[in-house]
């Protein structure tokens, strides 16, 4: 459920019409008001204080604080900061903070651009707000405008902008495609039209290549013009559309020399017996790994023991906070970076390799200084004691989950066991513990919901030769359970100190969307009734997940309940886990590939070393907003480069089946045709243009009817297709119905 995509936003303000004119509603319009919510005591203190003493350029922090009167620093802050959110006021770099126009003028980002028309995404707004192309006033894709004249209509709101704050980067990717009226440029992402490109504009570019290339408006103001930039190679080859994502998405690839030399350095510190000394000495204890056989960064290792009352769970991660230190070149770059990006042919890492393969991975057989979340489970597996302790640490076993599982299902070779003997007994003590962390979060409601993961094989030449969807064993389930138990654990010892933090959050969804859910369900004949009142809890779900698991709309019910989900995100408040039905979630076990998690490695140290509360408070508020914020949003950045990628990929590997036959499941249904869902996780289009003799009319939902024959195409039924095209360039993959199915 966490790698499903960003939800809508929320806004907060009124519309009183612009100052100067009035925007004249077009008839059957009304004006359009963005949904204000009821103000705390310090928020209203704030906005009446900006009201009386703002100038054109704001006012210091500080000097509102005063001008409010209030006595509280840590509610007024927390207050300026939901201001913030609900984009009422800003509060710049050096901490001064101006009121926002509330006149029905609204900021936002100009994120879908066709030839005569875009869309806006308000700042925290609640639906993208339709400009007219003669109202686009020369904003391009990702600019920051204000929008004036708000109405809506009954396709949504609309308006018009009224400047643009700030000019977006105007270079990206895009195919270069030669015709008979010379050459164009087809961009990727939001951009929705063809750009002409002079043959002087080329560079080298040739028909069918992936280039990088520069956005120009022509000499009537329109964005109709493109500059080759740079090439990256042929748009028929994965590879190659994989750099182009890497580029147009923003990810850094290539680590700045200052940070590699803190790394070596870093790398080359041996463990002294002054570190075992200020550690809790684990290095005797049966401590081992799980992961897959290729990993090389292995962040965590576990252990267990039995005990008269059930269980104490040892779970170790790779003290990364004791090489990356605050503020360094280290941790500024892996704070820019956010998280490990994982493509099909390459990982590009948060950190260099010489920390995440090398000292902070944690190999067998070696001293490693780890950081170690120590639970006790009673009988039935309830956590009833957790602490944590800087330590060190000696892995036993460098476990692969595919040899593990073979000892869980007894088909295990004799070298196997042989392997795994000096930590036999924690395995076996952690596979139970493990069950019982399952049954407790099915009993509480947590939803078993999978998400189509694929994994992309490849051959010399970097090219898919195969795809197949990953799976999951015992081995795999059995870690995760134990790492959730130690980011619970993490959770609770923050809350407990009362000291900042960030936290793994995923809130209810929208009682709209799941009414909505609902009624899409119900259409489809799925007992669904837990969730016609809108308001569903966790357990609801599972129960209708439960239903349909093993049929063959399982797999369609999934990937719609998880589109319905809230997008999980880091916060610096605790608002619970919907998904995996927890009041308390963080993360902790991965700091080698997420920053988050060092981020909480760095706050627990401090609370170990006896920083007291108020010092906390001082060094990690503004820390813990600005560090979930920003990985928040690396976040969504490297879940769409991987996404676009694996689109191409899947291209690629159908480029060499076009013309097979197969059976699909109808995964989608839209005005024009309908996607089909391969066994593979391949998806394609089949337009209804393509089933001779059919006059299809559109349920607006979930199916198409032919008025001639009767026949229905509805969401989550088989059909038979043949593969058609496929252009590795866009991702996009076509199907053709089978004759005996059209």
């Amino acid at each position: 459920m966490e790698r499903r995509r960003n939800g809508q936003y929320h806004n907060h303000g009124r519309n009183q019409g612009n100052r100067g004119e009035r925007f004249r509603l077009a008839p059957g319009a009304k004006a359009y008001t963005l949904p204000s919510a009821a103000k705390t005591p310090e928020e209203k203190a704030i906005v009446a204080a900006l009201e009386r003493c703002s100038g054109e350029d704001g006012v210091p922090s500080k000097s509102l604080f005063k001008e409010t009167g209030l006595t509280d620093k840590m509610a007024f802050y927390d207050a300026l900061h939901r201001l913030e959110e609900a984009g009422e006021l800003k509060v710049d770099n050096q901490h001064w903070v101006k009121l926002l126009s509330r006149d029905g003028d609204v900021e936002a980002t100009l994120v879908s651009l066709s030839e005569k028309f875009g869309f806006a995404r308000p700042k925290n707004g609640t639906e993208d707000i339709f400009v007219p192309g003669s109202a686009l006033n020369g904003a391009f894709l990702g600019d920051q405008v204000i929008l004036t004249g708000l109405q809506i209509r009954d396709k949504g709101p609309s308006g018009r902008v009224k400047r643009v704050v700030a000019r977006a980067q105007n270079t990206m990717t895009g195919t270069v495609h030669q015709r008979e009226n010379g050459f164009f440029l087809t961009p990727d992402g939001a951009l929705r039209f063809d750009l002409e490109v002079q043959k002087s504009d080329l560079h080298g570019a040739k028909d069918g290549d992936k280039v990088l290339f520069e956005a120009r408006q022509n000499g009537r103001g329109d964005w109709g013009r493109a500059v080759v930039k740079s090439v990256f190679g042929s748009g028929d080859v994965a590879r190659v559309c994989a750099d182009a994502i890497i580029e147009r998405c923003g990810i850094p690839t290539q680590f700045p020399p200052e940070v590699l030399v803190e790394a070596e350095q870093a790398a080359n510190v041996p463990v002294t017996q002054a570190d075992i000394d200020a550690r809790l000495d684990l290095r005797e204890e049966p401590i081992f790994t799980i992961d897959s056989a290729d990993a090389k960064d292995l962040d965590d290792a576990i252990s267990v023991h039995k005990t008269i009352d059930g269980y104490t769970l040892g779970v170790h991660i790779a003290d990364v906070s004791h090489y990356v230190k605050a503020g360094s070149a280290l941790d500024k770059e892996a704070y820019r970076r956010g998280t490990s990006v994982y493509f099909a042919d390459r990982v590009i890492p948060m950190l260099p390799e010489a920390l995440s393969n090398g000292s902070c991975s944690l190999n067998a057989g070696t001293e490693k200084l780890t950081f170690s979340a120590l639970m006790d489970f009673d009988r039935e597996g309830h956590m009833t004691d957790y602490r944590f302790a800087k330590s060190v640490i000696v892995s036993k076993v460098r476990g692969v989950y595919k040899e593990v599982n073979t000892i869980f299902d007894g088909t295990a070779a004799p070298e196997i066991l042989e392997k795994y003997s000096p930590v036999a007994e924690s395995l076996q003590g952690a596979k139970e513990l493990a069950d019982l962390l399952k049954a407790n979060g099915r009993a509480r409601g947590q939803m078993d919901l999978t998400s189509d993961e694929t994994k992309f094989i490849l051959d010399e030449e970097g090219r898919c030769i195969d795809v197949v969807p990953r799976t999951t064993g015992e081995a795999e389930e059995m870690i995760e359970q134990l790492m959730i138990a130690a980011n619970c654990a993490a959770a609770k010892t923050a809350l407990k100190a009362e000291i900042p933090s960030l936290y793994r959050v995923h809130e209810k969804p929208q009682p709209d969307r799941v009414i909505e859910l609902y009624e899409l369900l119900d259409r489809l004949g799925i007992a669904c009734g837990e969730l016609k009142k809108g308001n569903p809890s966790t357990k609801d779900f599972a129960a209708v997940l439960d239903r349909v698991k093993d049929g063959p709309r399982g797999p369609l019910v999934n990937q719609r309940i998880l589109r319905t989900m809230e997008k999980a995100r880091y916060y610096h408040r605790e608002l619970g886990h919907f998904g995996l039905a927890l009041g308390e979630y963080s993360h902790f076990t991965s700091p080698i590939r997420r920053y988050p998690d060092t981020s909480i490695h760095r706050i627990l140290t401090d609370l170990l070393a006896g920083v007291d509360r108020h010092e906390m408070n001082k060094r990690y508020k503004t820390f813990a907003q600005e560090s979930a914020a920003e990985s928040s949003k690396n976040e969504v950045r490297a879940v769409t480069g991987e996404r676009a990628a694996e689109d191409c990929y899947m291209a690629e590997y159908m480029c060499n089946h076009l013309g097979e036959s197969h059976i699909g499941i109808i995964s989608g249904v839209t005005p024009k045709g309908i996607f089909v869902k391969l066994e593979n996780n391949a998806e394609g289009f089949v337009a209804l243009s393509d089933f001779p003799n059919c006059d299809f009319q559109f349920d607006g939902e979930i199916a198409h009817k032919d008025l001639r024959s009767g026949r229905v195409l509805m969401m989550g039924e088989e059909i038979g297709i043949v593969v058609a095209a496929a252009d590795v360039a866009t991702g996009r993959i076509d199907f053709v119905p089978q004759e005996d199915w059209a």
